[in-house]
């Protein structure tokens, strides 16, 4: 039973990871593999390999025909590329907690009608409604479970593309959200005093107003947004600063609706249930106290996980606790690896994109860790010691995983998680939860909950809480895998300890080096905004930080990741061009979390950014320096443009030449035509490579003169998927395209990578080189 099991989790993984959904015209071999089934057991073992070879076989067509079909299905769903940016009149009720923060709402709303004719069908949206320019606080409007009628304009699902960074496409896709926009004002919405009655909306209306209650009862206590996320699975509530020290002390999946947590609600209602039954013979006659516990078990743990949202590892162990109560439930011996399995299957038949997310394999990577720990042993260790060789085993099984998927491991995670699990676990979830009857509860687990809160904020702070490593390659990550199942075997086994052998390609992984007098310009896509990595061979040098967003910024987002991924734990320079948010959003962030030598910037002394800044000063023409043979000049501004007062922001902008003896680029920020006449008046523009186009490709910028005497061969647009300033202006890429340059553009392709070295300018895409299906063109 294992092995189909398997296969078909293997098929669904595999269609995950192709450019195109498959042909219809393949489904034809499904028919002829189903021959295998009427194949006898054979009893020649080469006969038999191959009998089980076939089955394994058709399994992974199964998995993939699955996969291929729901995903044929959903993304035939999307709004319709003709219907993008147009106002759209629907009726459909709020399915999810709204998110409120300093700008709007965000919120999940199923869709029941499209009033406007001619508009496909949509069943999934999300949606903003921003708060009026006068607000002068945030205030709720949405309500979960709530009808509502409104106008809106939406887009198809689309977003920034990066090595290692987050796909939001894909996370839509595995929601069913078929399209995001905002809100429209007029006209105004209107709440329908028809309210919805369906199940979905009564169990989103029901998390709301428990979500309230915890709000008003705790008030400003700082972890009522844990105490949130533990009851209703509402992770958005958690304050940001509160969520990094939970990751890098290794805790965070705690602080979600965990498995362990619904393990622990199903145990506690079972055992109690089983408790009393047994005290009511007539009952106890007609369903054993067991199988009444089994019961309550499995119902409690559906019933939290609903109310927690049916997150992942929610459903994980929902799916186990009911295969091994059917096992118990039938006096038979339960299996609990082949429990897990069945859960892999149940997860992937309900979800076949939840393979896209870190949870799914963290999750599973945890439960199979500990089941490998524990089951089987023939010496059982104390309970102090089987506790501590858990933390321990689980902690090496997941560091390769998180190492692939995050590029860090919290080194303080095994302690830190040997005081938080019972403490979070078997205390402040039971009484959180108890508090939806017995209101002041919450206070006391928000008091317990404060209390290890404050130690794990220390505990993060300490130098060697986390480390980091550039993101491994696939084969470093199986390999390192392979080395943990080897160290883990029982004890008995020869030479466990060499498993730590096939750790060294993870541990040391092969970089990427440039040469002497060679560099390498990866313009990093933050959306609508410009980041721009240079590296020579010992240095690496940012050139502007993205935008910073209601509730986080670019640089955690995208450029943080991307560093720790490439293995870039030092930048030798940070330049912030001017004051614009699209270019110095991301600054602080960076700064926190990246060690940075030096700063040059074109912002106001009196910029907030600048607080606790040192050394930071104001990119001025002249400034040069050389790395590794590779010459950097600033070219503007001049001195005294920080003077003038009524210079545009745009024209502060540091101007930025990268040159080698045989290559230059040339970066000019948002400068616009003064900065571009400027720099024309001074002589010291010459023809480049490549050209960054000034201000994303406004009309503003790249004026005839100056892309006459730059000339480049090649021309970088960053810019954001269907912006609302229409970067870049028509007449602007006629003008690049008169003297026969490339054109590259960060919304359509993502990362733009250039290396300049004895071949020339190799230029790169990433999104085109690793699409996927769901992506949009």
């Amino acid at each position: 039973m294992r092995l189909p099991l398997i296969a078909f989790c293997v098929g669904v993984w595999l269609l995950q990871q192709q450019a195109e959904l498959p042909s219809a015209r393949w489904l034809w071999l499904l028919p002829l593999l189903l021959a295998v089934l009427w194949l006898p057991a054979a009893s020649r073992p080469l006969a038999e390999f191959f009998r089980r070879l076939g089955i394994a076989l058709l399994c992974v067509a199964l998995g993939v025909a699955w996969a291929a079909w729901r995903a044929d299905a959903r993304l035939g769903e999307r709004l319709p590329a003709n219907w993008q940016g147009l106002d759209i009149e629907l009726v459909g009720v709020i399915a999810d907690l709204p998110h409120a923060n300093v700008r709007g709402e965000r919120f999940i709303l199923d869709v029941e009608r499209t009033l406007t004719p001619n508009v496909p069908d949509l069943q999934r949206v999300q949606l903003t409604r921003y708060w009026p320019r006068e607000a002068t606080h945030v205030e709720t409007r949405m309500r979960a479970g709530e009808r509502w009628k409104m106008t809106v304009r939406m887009k198809v699902p689309y977003g920034t593309s990066n090595p290692h960074g987050f796909d939001l496409e894909a996370w839509m896709l595995e929601r069913g959200i078929n399209a995001s926009g905002y809100v429209r004002e007029t006209p105004m919405p209107q709440r329908m005093a028809v309210q919805a009655a369906t199940l979905a909306a009564w169990i989103a209306a029901t998390r709301a107003v428990v979500r309230e209650r915890i709000f008003t009862r705790l008030g400003d206590a700082p972890y009522a947004g844990v105490i949130a996320a533990l009851v209703v699975g509402d992770q958005r509530s958690i304050p940001h600063e509160q969520w990094r020290a939970f990751t890098r002390t290794g805790v965070n999946h705690l602080l979600s609706i965990s498995g362990l947590h619904v393990t622990m609600i199903a145990a506690l209602a079972g055992w109690l249930v089983a408790s009393v039954w047994r005290r009511l013979p007539r009952h106890a006659e007609r369903l054993p106290a067991r199988q009444a516990g089994l019961v309550a078990a499995v119902l409690a743990a559906f019933g939290y996980a609903l109310l927690a949202g049916f997150q992942v590892p929610a459903q994980r162990t929902l799916f186990m606790l009911i295969v091994l109560a059917l096992a118990f439930w039938g006096r038979r011996e339960p299996r609990p690896f082949t429990a897990l399995l069945v859960a892999l299957f149940a997860v992937l038949l309900i979800d076949p994109w939840a393979v896209l997310s870190a949870g799914f394999w963290l999750s599973f990577g945890a439960m199979a860790t500990i089941l490998w720990v524990t089951l089987g042993r023939v010496a059982l260790p104390g309970k102090l010691r089987g506790w501590a060789t858990v933390q321990g085993a689980v902690t090496l099984a997941l560091a390769p995983v998180l190492l692939l998927l995050f590029q860090q491991v919290s080194l303080i995670s095994p302690l830190a998680n040997a005081v938080a699990i019972p403490l979070v676990s078997w205390l402040i979830t039971p009484l959180a939860l108890l508090g939806v009857l017995i209101t002041p509860l919450w206070q006391v687990s928000a008091w317990l909950m404060a209390w290890l809160g404050t130690g794990l904020a220390w505990a993060s702070n300490l130098p060697l809480a986390v480390t980091s490593l550039p993101a491994p390659g696939t084969l470093a990550t199986v390999l390192a895998l392979i080395g943990t199942v080897w160290m883990l075997l029982p004890r008995g086994f020869p030479l466990r300890a060499f498993g730590i052998v096939l750790w060294l390609p993870l541990l040391f992984p092969l970089s990427d080096a440039i040469a002497p007098d060679h560099f390498r310009v990866e313009a990093i896509d933050v959306g609508q905004g410009t980041a721009v990595l240079i590296r020579t061979a010992n240095h690496a040098l940012l050139y502007d930080t993205g935008a910073a967003f209601a509730d986080s910024d670019s640089g955690e987002r995208i450029i943080v990741p991307y560093l720790r991924a490439s293995g870039i734990g030092q930048l030798s320079g940070l330049i912030v061009t001017h004051d614009d948010n699209d270019h110095s959003g991301g600054m602080r962030s960076v700064l926190r979390d990246v060690h940075t030598r030096w700063v040059l910037h074109g912002l106001p002394d009196a910029s907030p950014l600048l607080t606790g800044v040192r050394p930071a000063r104001q990119c001025v023409r002249g400034q040069r320096w050389n790395w590794d043979g590779v010459l950097f000049e600033v070219l503007n501004p001049m001195p005294a443009a920080y003077a003038e007062t009524q210079r545009r922001d745009n024209d502060h902008s540091c101007v930025l030449r990268v040159s080698s003896a045989r290559h230059g680029v040339l970066l000019t920020g948002d400068g616009e035509r003064r900065t571009e006449l400027e720099l024309l008046e001074s002589g010291l523009l010459r023809p480049v490579d490549v050209l960054f186009a000034g201000h994303h490709g406004s009309r503003t910028s790249s004026i005839p003169e100056f892309v006459a005497a730059t000339r480049p061969g090649w021309v970088i647009f960053t810019l954001g998927h269907r912006n609302r300033y229409g970067h870049p202006h028509p007449h602007v890429m006629s003008r690049f395209r008169e003297i026969e340059a490339h054109l590259l553009r960060s919304d359509s392709g993502g990362m733009i990578r250039l290396d300049f070295g004895e071949a020339g300018v190799e230029a790169s895409q990433y999104r085109p080189t690793h699409r996927r299906y769901w992506q949009a063109d």
